[in-house]
């Protein structure tokens, strides 16, 4: 297959790029590097071939925005970048066969919740929520209109050597001694190897289909912080009612504070999401994180240390 990659350099695009089958012929998309390096927001790209198949990884990811600047990249990067780059596509010599679209759990708009599936209505009110369900209808259209295979995956929180975002923040505090759980870490979060998405992509492409990917077990903070760990440690655990309290104070604060009580809520409440459709469809066996990260580990010593 001649496949198209874009976000090559993401966290999640280097393991598709890495694990592509010798066979297919990938071509890569990304701001500073690859064959086409183009900034998807501000321009629509001219394709030298044709693709078979188109894996859309590239996107802004979920950070907190705190001015109107940053919410505005966030529609900006995931929507504008998806339609111009579904327009570059329509210009080449041929429409992709199949195009699979890396979406979010954002979508559902859901803070905490347990064993949320695909039919869940999708109610995000953030930038970042409502920036992947424009592009996801974006792609749905398209796709539609032009009779190509589509497969949109609802990602979960990602897991494989030296992650970014909040597992990243989460090893740099427990390597340095600054982590501690909250209620004893007790909440529940879903979460997925990068490794088993890059595997369940060339699986479900050609059948296409919306997904949520989860590795089916759902650790608590408690026991992912304890596989983390180097050391054994068990960490301190901040009572809730305390939590609650720093969290009311953080309300009083406004935006200089790092806490509040809806960030409390959502660190002390379950978030799952359910890929029993996955399984059924497709025989899906996920590896279970927290026994890869005691096989394997996560961490990258030159970024760790």
């Amino acid at each position: 297959m001649n496949i198209l990659l874009t976000g090559a350099n993401g966290f999640l695009g280097k393991s598709i790029s890495e694990g592509t089958h010798a066979d297919n012929h990938i071509k890569t998309l990304s701001r500073t590097a690859g064959d086409y390096k183009i900034s998807l927001e501000k321009e629509i790209p001219v394709f030298k071939e044709s693709f078979d198949l188109v894996i859309h990884a590239a996107g802004k990811a979920h950070v907190v925005p705190k001015t109107e600047l940053e919410k505005k990249q966030f529609y900006d990067v995931n929507v504008v970048g998806t339609l111009n780059l579904l327009k570059g596509l329509e210009k080449g010599a041929s429409l992709p066969k199949q195009f699979v679209l890396i979406s979010s759990v954002a979508v559902y708009g859901k803070d905490f919740g347990v064993n949320i599936d695909e039919e869940h209505p999708l109610m995000a009110s953030d930038a970042y929520g409502l920036s992947k369900i424009e592009a996801e209808k974006a792609v749905l259209n398209w796709c539609e209109k032009n009779k190509i295979v589509c497969t949109i995956l609802r990602l979960p929180l990602l897991v494989g050597k030296n992650p970014p975002g909040n597992l990243g923040a989460m090893i740099k505090a427990i390597d340095k001694g600054f982590y501690f759980n909250i209620d004893k870490g007790k909440a529940r979060k879903s979460m997925i190897l990068v490794d088993d998405v890059t595997s369940f992509i060339f699986i479900a492409a050609s059948v296409g289909g919306i997904y949520n990917l989860t590795d089916n077990v759902h650790p608590s903070f408690d026991e992912l912080s304890k596989a983390l760990s180097t050391n054994g440690k068990r960490y301190l655990s901040l009572p809730l009612i305390l939590a609650k309290v720093i969290g009311k104070i953080g309300d009083l604060l406004g935006n200089r504070a790092p806490v509040n009580t809806s960030k409390v809520k959502k660190i002390t409440s379950n978030l799952t999401f359910d890929d029993s459709k996955a399984k059924q469809l497709f025989d899906w066996k996920p590896k279970p994180v927290l026994e890869y990260i005691k096989k394997v580990g996560v961490r990258d010593v030159k970024t760790f240390q």
